[in-house]
């Protein structure tokens, strides 16, 4: 029945959706924060210098042709640089990431002096120019020395190990820090790296799409979102008891826009969920369902298209079928929007839009941020990014209306600020607001139309009119969507 009222919810708002007037930034309240986003091995680079040791992804990276994450923009060398662009957009927050192998390089133990140093200075840069720092903890990069002790995620030893890590950054940068995500899109995370294998550390059931070396993905997905969520609630409880009340920051959860909301709220797994899954799913112990229910102070949401859902097996799916595992258990296929794929998708606003109305409706309508929205273009097509603009401000506008409707939404914002080494994609694909010459010994940036055009809409000298938009919008072909 919920998969009804999510359809109602969104065939609701495609059918009665009065678009919105022209809107600025004054449309929205004066502490919503529009940033842009990033994550440690996308932009950093600077992999083997100044104490970092290898993670998951630099091994998972360095075992496929799509180009590695080893110098990518590097931001490591050019914060400075980058913070003044920021600056000079008008960016509001920027989402980074801490390498946990940069900070802590055995995991555990000892912090890098100079990894520390890094990050302050970072933090220090962005506050001194009036940029709000959203840190997020975990962004796929284990330390590779805990993936080879004992297997990372899918062992419960990840728990202790993870929350110890964020008490190092609690610490150290607590301070100046109000906005953490514990760990990026948990649900995509367990999915991709577990059962998928497209995504670090690599794990699948053996299969003729992805050659995984080790892996069950019947298992493995569930192990490794029930330790996720373990190890947020932890992290959350330390926060809360040791430091909240002197800092008086806020802690959440992202998810990619489905799955993992209903433990956060209520501290259990769907009924249904159950029943399919059955013993294949951990269990919570009272005290941790305890723990685990109102862990997040906010949901961050990750959201860049709206995927069809059919029972029936099509021609091509966005994840190669397995034969068990996750997608499996749902009993739906996946296929993207129009011509949708990892490397292009169509804007569809009405789907974050449905997304944010559900939300509000089934769980009590919790603090949002919209962590990653962006589009991806082939590599070094164009600056003219027109079709970027278009995607930002139809979502944009589909933020301010779900707000309108009552939807406790706080921020919004843009992947990337520049461009970086993509998961999926590598160097073939781009979202970055600056192009990044990769050619370039210096990594040069240089605006694309969209970082103009951001700029404007943030300095209040671009009025968006809802009819830029409506093209956009008039592409839903009637079909369900989650």
């Amino acid at each position: 029945m919920k998969h009804f009222s999510l359809l109602f919810i969104f065939l609701v708002i495609l059918l009665a959706t009065s678009y919105s007037d022209a809107f600025t930034r004054n449309s929205f309240p004066k502490d919503f924060l529009f940033g842009a986003a990033t994550s440690a091995y996308q932009w950093e680079g600077a992999v083997a210098e100044d104490g970092r040791t290898p993670s998951v992804w630099d091994t998972f990276s360095n075992s496929y042709d799509t180009g590695n994450g080893d110098v990518t923009s590097d931001g490591y060398h050019k914060y400075k640089e980058d913070v003044k662009l920021m600056a000079k957009m008008g960016l509001e927050s920027f989402r980074f990431s801490i390498s946990w192998s940069r900070l802590i390089p055995d995991g555990r133990g000892l912090i890098n002096p100079k990894g520390l140093l890094f990050y302050n200075n970072l933090i220090k840069e962005l506050k001194s120019h009036g940029i709000e720092p959203h840190v997020t903890l975990y962004h796929y990069d284990l330390p590779q020395s805990l993936e080879d002790e004992y297997g990372g995620w899918i062992n419960r030893k990840i728990i202790e190990d993870f929350t110890a890590y964020a008490d190092v950054c609690f610490r150290e940068f607590g301070e100046d820090v109000k906005l953490w995500t514990t760990i990026n899109e948990a649900t995509i995370f367990a999915i991709g790296s577990y059962d998928q294998g497209t995504a670090p550390p690599g794990h699948c059931s053996p299969n003729k799409f992805v050659n995984c070396s080790t892996g069950n993905s019947s298992t493995e997905p569930y192990i490794a979102g029930h330790n996720i969520l373990l190890a947020h609630a932890s992290t959350s409880k330390l926060y809360k008891l040791k430091y909240k009340s002197k800092q008086k920051g806020s802690k959440g959860l992202s998810i990619f826009a489905f799955g993992m909301l209903k433990p956060l709220v209520f501290g259990d797994y769907p009924d249904e969920m159950k029943k399919t899954v059955g013993s294949r799913l951990p269990v919570f112990s009272e005290e941790e369902s305890e723990q685990v229910k109102g862990s997040s102070d906010f949901i961050g949401i990750i959201h860049y298209t709206t995927f069809y859902v059919t029972n029936h097996q099509p021609s091509a799916s966005l994840f190669p079928s397995m034969g068990e595992g996750f997608f499996k258990d749902m009993g739906v296929y996946i296929i993207p929007t129009g011509n949708s794929s990892f490397l292009v998708w169509e804007a569809t606003p009405w789907g974050l839009e449905g997304i944010l109305e559900y939300i509000k409706q089934s769980y009590n309508n919790p603090p949002i941020y919209i962590l990653e929205n962006g589009m991806p273009m082939v590599r070094d097509s164009t600056l003219q990014d027109t079709q970027r603009i278009e995607y930002i401000q139809a979502y944009i506008d589909a933020v301010l209306n779900a707000m309108k409707n009552g939807s406790d939404t706080r921020g919004y914002f843009v992947w990337s600020m520049v461009d970086v080494y993509e998961i999926l994609s590598g160097y073939t694909t781009s979202f970055g607001m600056y192009h990044v010459n990769f050619s370039d010994p210096g990594r040069k940036r240089t605006p694309k139309l969209s970082a103009s055009w951001y700029t404007g809409f943030l300095n209040g000298t671009i009025d968006v009119a809802s009819q830029d938009t409506i093209q956009l919008w008039s592409n839903f072909s009637g079909s369900s969507s989650l």
